[in-house]
């Protein structure tokens, strides 16, 4: 019995930030002329333009703002007990309404039909938390399983759905919400550390919530078949990406090495995965990779020697919206899904995250969002 994606909702925070404008406050916050000029090269080459957080701390001059200035101009960092009050506050806003508009976009689903909800998250903490209020505001049964995936970071949305095939498997009735949703602005820290920088340009806010169940989709109807997911760590990379909790929110390593360490083991780790599966390269119509930064992907293009345009999606969510850690790779798919013209579609997705280690899945794409050529010009009929 297979378990499908039936629908996929992404929604960002209501606050919006061009890169430049955040470079720009970036080095407004520094007096170190080589901090300044490293903030300004790292932005310039992100391939990122917006990005979305909740917190207007960077436009808006408010006495109850998280991030604020000092008489001198220096940025006074808040407390993580502050930040992660933000999120406790914030996190359930977001996730309700994510969850909301995916039931309502889903056809055929219910919030009475909900049997799990699987939430996923690692720039925040509370308890009751999100998924408690998703239940209780959306109007879930309050025998829903509730489970919540914390602190795995990037790669995370693939073990929450893992865990949705795998209930969906084991219960031909079961129906699976599943919630990734970050708030990595949160945890913006300046200071001169180049990891600090780095993440302060790639990182944002957003979540993305999927309906997964074993229901067979309707014809054409646009949807995922879950085939087969995989873990792996990379030798010898354990301090080149980590995250932990400090005094002024998390802490981040985050090594300018990634994208090299990634690009070196990529194709002998998708290798294995894709043979077990019987497939080969050339059997992948379409590619979801975590843009967790430009030189990421350009890594993994150049290593699996992809065409420029296999990436489009990746490319377009890191521009559009920057890392959102665990709910981007759920962004891309949705991407990919809103722009099917054909069908059906092997695709491989993989993300990274601490450790090093690379999560991937492999789906099989079914309907059509986008009409074709031939759908849209009949035969005998021209414009």
């Amino acid at each position: 019995m297979s378990a499908y994606i039936h629908h996929i909702a992404t929604r960002t925070p209501g606050y919006t930030y061009s890169q430049a404008y955040t470079r720009d406050r970036l080095k407004s916050w520094t007096s170190d002329p080589k901090a300044k000029r490293l903030i300004h090269a790292i932005y310039n080459r992100s391939g990122i333009e917006t990005r979305h957080s909740v917190t207007g701390d960077f436009i808006e001059d408010a006495e109850a703002m998280l991030f604020r200035t000092a008489e001198d101009g220096t940025l006074i960092s808040p407390s993580t007990g502050a930040r992660n009050a933000c999120y406790a506050r914030e996190s359930r806003k977001l996730a309700v309404a994510v969850a909301r508009q995916a039931l309502n976009d889903a056809p055929g689903f219910a919030a009475q039909d909900v049997t799990h909800v699987v939430f996923t998250s690692c720039t925040g903490f509370s308890n009751p938390g999100p998924d408690y209020h998703i239940i209780r505001e959306l109007g879930l049964r309050e025998n829903v399983q509730r489970y919540t995936l914390g602190f795995m970071g990037c790669y995370a949305a693939f073990p929450s759905l893992r865990m949705a095939a795998q209930f969906c498997e084991a219960d031909a009735n079961a129906v699976v919400l599943v919630v990734c949703l970050e708030l990595c602005t949160l945890h913006m820290q300046v200071n001169d550390a180049p990891d600090s920088i780095l993440a302060n340009s790639l990182f944002a806010d957003g979540a993305a919530a999927a309906i997964v169940s074993a229901r067979v989709p309707e014809p054409r109807s646009a949807a995922y078949r879950l085939h087969a997911f995989e873990s792996a760590l990379v030798a010898s990379s354990e301090q080149e990406m980590a995250w932990e909790i400090g005094d002024e929110g998390f802490n981040i390593v985050l090594s300018s090495y990634v994208p090299d360490i990634i690009g070196a083991n990529i194709r002998a780790l998708l290798g294995g995965v894709l043979q077990r599966q019987n497939l080969a390269f050339d059997k992948i119509d379409e590619w979801a990779v975590h843009p967790g930064g430009r030189a990421i992907l350009d890594k993994v293009q150049q290593s699996l020697a992809l065409k420029p345009e296999a990436l489009n999606a990746s490319r377009s969510i890191l521009r559009d919206y920057g890392n959102m850690s665990s709910a981007t790779i759920l962004f891309v798919l949705k991407e990919l899904l809103d722009e099917a013209e054909s069908e059906p579609a092997m695709t491989c997705a993989m993300a990274f995250g601490p450790g090093l280690t690379v999560e991937t899945a492999v789906l099989e794409r079914l309907g059509c969002t986008v009409p074709s050529a031939m759908q849209s010009h009949p035969v005998g009929v021209t414009d």
